[in-house]
């Protein structure tokens, strides 16, 4: 492990920034590559003062500044199997002032692994993590490799939404005694806010916001506070869902994909009590990382979310206020993306896994 980071340490410095456009419909824009080399990248957070954390699956959070990139001990152990592993990062709006950061892994349990978040600080030196700690896991999370979610999003209170897949137990998303197929909602020092939906409610998880997801991998915050999330159906179904305190967002009971069998989904694409999505794609896109962008630099797309495509390659673009695709920015450097999200500066940055890169979206110049 020493060597490959000595060796991402001596690429970080070489590696020279690679520049290409790419036509879309606000204009011509500019894609710079970041980073090379990444071995399965799934998250990236821009630091407000300057420089990049980047989370590889396997368990490796690299720091990139000033030409150099770092990889940081003190990360917590993961299980990386599958799907699992180290998953989301994600910067504490006041990192100034506290140096904290937020991330989402796979946790060894007994019988499996389940999601769990962690609070740390990144040293001055940008060297490791300090004060590490691991404020909530999943009761119950699995034997399997799949569906782990895991998203982490900051609400504007200063509380931590976390985004849980079924595991592969699609009933248990429906079952609030486990936090499977949930969005949970936690205070920062890992406690249950007392405004929670379900808070003293017999046999539910109080750390439940809303339940009936299948495997959220997108999450983001619109200019109001809302929370929208992107999400995995099975063979079509691919869903964008507004996120409501309490809501139940029906699967398995409801879906607009089928099962990969052929087989249809529990009891059609609507009931009572259940949540529809505000849009779905069929065929399914494979969606990962989700956006909502401010306009900053593009005033045209404010208020437009910006989903990756994990299957066919491409940025979708929904319109905010329809919430369809609009638009499939598309290239190269969009091979299997897995994280979007916006920087202090309005650039847009992902993740393309097929690249192995992350790439920086400005205006073309």
């Amino acid at each position: 492990m020493w060597i490959r980071g000595a060796i991402l340490l001596i690429m970080g410095l070489a590696q020279p920034l690679l520049a290409q456009t790419l036509n879309t419909r606000a204009g011509a824009v500019q894609l710079t590559q970041m980073i090379g080399g990444l071995d399965t990248p799934w998250a990236i957070g821009v630091l407000p003062t300057g420089g990049f954390l980047v989370t590889e699956r396997d368990g490796d959070l690299l720091l990139v500044q000033d030409g150099q990139t770092t990889k940081l001990s003190g990360v917590p152990k993961v299980f990386a199997r599958g799907q699992g592993g180290l998953l989301d990062v994600t910067i504490a709006r006041d990192f100034a002032r506290t140096r904290e950061i937020f991330l989402t892994y796979s946790k060894r349990q007994r019988g499996g692994a389940g999601t769990a978040l962690a609070v740390a600080k990144l040293d001055a030196n940008g060297r490791r993590l300090t004060n590490v700690r691991t404020i909530f896991e999943a009761a119950t999370g699995g034997s399997g490799g799949r569906h782990f979610g895991s998203r982490v999003v900051e609400g504007r209170d200063g509380t931590l939404f976390v985004t849980i897949g079924d595991r592969g137990d699609r009933p248990s998303a429906q079952d609030r005694s486990n936090h499977n197929g949930t969005i949970v909602r936690v205070n920062r020092n890992g406690t249950v806010p007392r405004d929670n939906p379900f808070v003293g409610q017999a046999g539910i998880r109080p750390e439940i916001w809303s339940y009936g997801h299948r495997n959220p991998q997108g999450a983001g915050l619109d200019a109001r506070g809302q929370l929208w999330t992107s999400e995995h159906g099975a063979k079509g179904g691919d869903e964008v869902n507004l996120v409501r305190k309490g809501a139940n967002y029906g699967w398995p009971v409801i879906s607009y994909g089928v099962h990969y069998s052929g087989g249809k989904i529990g009891e059609g694409t609507s009931k009572p009590g259940m949540e529809q999505p505000k849009h779905y794609w069929d065929p399914s896109i494979a969606p990962s990382g989700l956006m909502v962008y401010s306009g900053k630099l593009w005033p045209a797309w404010r208020g437009d979310l910006f989903v990756g495509s994990l299957k066919f390659d491409y940025i979708s673009r929904l319109d905010g206020g329809n919430v369809r695709e609009v638009e499939q920015i598309k290239g190269p450097q969009t091979e299997r993306v897995r994280d979007i999200v916006e920087a202090p500066d309005g650039a847009i940055w992902y993740i393309s896994v097929g690249q192995g890169a992350v790439y920086r979206m400005t205006p073309a110049r």
